[in-house]
C-alpha cells in the first residue's frame, strides 16, 4: 500500500519549486506517518535546490523541520502514539552500528552511506542508486515541504507542550545546530560568547547562550540588526569596526560562526582567551585560511559541528520550553516559497519563515 502526498519540489538548478505529486510506502512496524503541520525554511534548503553543494539530487524536495502529529503507526512502536505531536528534524535514518552511531552521535554515522537526510537521500549517496527511490541506500528522499511523511520511530521528537506548535519547527535544525557544539564545548553560565551572524542561526545562538547563562556579543555587518541583537540580550554588537576587534582581543571563551557562506575566520582568533574555540556551523564551503601562530599561541581551536545528535535535538526542544524561548516567525502558504527564498538570499529577513501545511491543500484540490 501506498500513501498519496503532495509536496513542493524544484527539478533543477535554476527551477522555481513547484507542486509535485508523490507516493509514500506505509509505515514498516517501526515507523510512524505523519500529517505534516508546519515546516521551516533552512537556508541550507536554498543551498540545496540550487546544488550549491554539488550533490543535489532531482527532483529536490527540501524540508527538515517538520512539526506535525502521527496518524498511523507500525505495530512495533511505542514511543509514539497516534495523535502525538512531534517532529522531524534533519535525519531520518543512519547505520546504526558505527561507533559514532553507537555513541549516539547519528550526525557523524561513519555507516558506508553515512546519514540519511530528511530530503536529498544519504550523505554519501550510493555510486549506483536510481533517481527517484525514497529508501535509504538509495539516492533520494523528499522532505518536509509536503503533507505527509513516514519516518522511523527513533528518528521522530516529540514537541513539548509550553513551545508554540509553529515555532517549534525552526528549533529541529537551527536549534540544534547552535545548542550542540555550545553543549560540547561547555557554554555556562559567565561565559564569553560571541556569535557571527545574526540570521536564523544567530537568532537562536543569542537565545539559546543568553539562557545558559553566558554574556552575548553579536558580530553583524548589518546595522538594522544592532538593535534587535539587544533586545535579545546581547552585551555588546560589532559592526565590524577594527577598534572594536582590538578592544576584544583574549575576551571569548566561545565564538559560533553562524554566517551561511564563506567568510574569514582570522579576525576572530586572536580574540579568544586561551584554549578558547572558534566553531563554524553555518558555511559548508570551503574557507579562508587562518594564522597559525595566532591559533598556537594559546592552544586555541578552530572546528566545526554538524546540526546534532536525535537526543540532542530533544533537548534542546526541553531546553527552549523549559526556558520559554523560540526563533521569531512568519507563517507562509506554501505558495510563497520562491519569494521566501529571495529574501532569505538576500539577508533580508529579520525571521524564520515556516510553511504552513494547510496551504498545501489547494494545490491537492486543484
Amino acid at each position: 500500500m501506498t500513501i498519496k502526498a503532495i509536496g513542493y519540489a524544484a527539478s533543477g538548478k535554476h527551477a522555481k519549486l513547484k507542486p509535485m505529486q508523490l507516493e509514500r510506502q506505509d509505515p514498516l512496524p517501526n515507523e510512524v506517518q505523519i500529517a505534516v503541520l508546519y515546516c521551516g525554511v533552512c537556508h541550507s534548503d536554498i543551498h540545496q535546490c540550487e546544488n550549491d553543494w554539488g550533490n543535489t539530487v532531482y527532483p529536490c524536495m527540501p524540508g527538515h523541520e517538520v512539526v506535525g502529529r502521527v496518524v498511523d503507526k507500525g505495530s512495533l512502536v511505542t514511543r509514539h502514539a497516534i495523535g502525538d505531536l512531534v517532529g522531524v528534524g534533519c535525519m531520518i535514518d543512519s547505520c546504526h552500528e558505527c561507533a559514532p552511531c553507537l555513541a549516539g552521535d547519528e550526525q557523524y554515522c561513519e555507516g558506508p552511506n553515512s546519514w540519511l537526510a530528511t530530503y536529498n537521500g544519504p550523505m554519501k549517496p550510493a555510486k549506483q542508486a536510481k533517481t527517484g527511490e525514497n529508501m535509504y541506500g538509495r539516492d533520494n528522499t523528499f522532505g518536509g515541504y509536503s503533507d505527509q511523511l513516514v519516518v522511523r520511530e527513533d528518528f521522530v521528537l516529540k514537541i513539548p507542550a509550553a513551545l508554540p506548535i509553529e515555532a517549534a519547527a525552526p528549533i529541529l535544525c537551527a536549534g540544534v545546530t547552535t545548542y550542540s557544539p555550545m553543549k560540547h564545548w561547555g557554554v555556562k553560565a559567565g561565559s564569553k560568547v560571541g556569535v557571527v551572524g545574526f540570521g536564523g542561526l544567530g537568532d537562536m545562538a543569542v537565545k539559546i547562550a543568553r539562557a545558559m547563562g553566558a554574556q552575548v556579543t553579536v558580530f553583524t555587518r548589518d546595522k538594522d540588526k544592532v538593535a534587535e541583537a539587544h533586545r535579545l540580550g546581547a552585551k555588546s554588537v560589532v559592526e565590524g569596526d577594527t577598534k572594536a576587534y582590538e578592544a576584544l582581543e583574549g575576551h571569548f571563551d566561545f565564538i559560533i560562526s553562524t554566517v551561511p557562506e564563506k567568510h574569514e575566520v582570522d579576525p576572530f582568533i586572536p580574540l579568544l582567551r586561551h584554549d578558547g574555540a572558534f566553531v563554524a556551523v553555518g558555511a559548508l564551503a570551503p574557507m579562508p585560511g587562518w594564522n597559525h601562530m595566532n591559533v598556537v599561541m594559546g592552544r586555541k581551536t578552530i572546528a566545526g559541528s554538524l546540526i546534532g545528535s536525535i537526543a540532542e535535538t530533544q533537548e534542546v526542544l526541553d531546553f527552549c520550553a523549559q526556558h520559554r524561548i523560540a526563533p521569531d516567525i512568519q507563517l507562509i502558504p506554501i505558495q510563497e516559497i520562491n519569494e521566501a527564498y529571495k529574501y532569505v538570499k538576500s539577508g533580508d529577513v529579520r525571521f524564520r519563515y515556516v510553511i504552513d501545511a494547510a496551504s498545501l491543500a489547494q494545490d491537492k484540490a486543484a
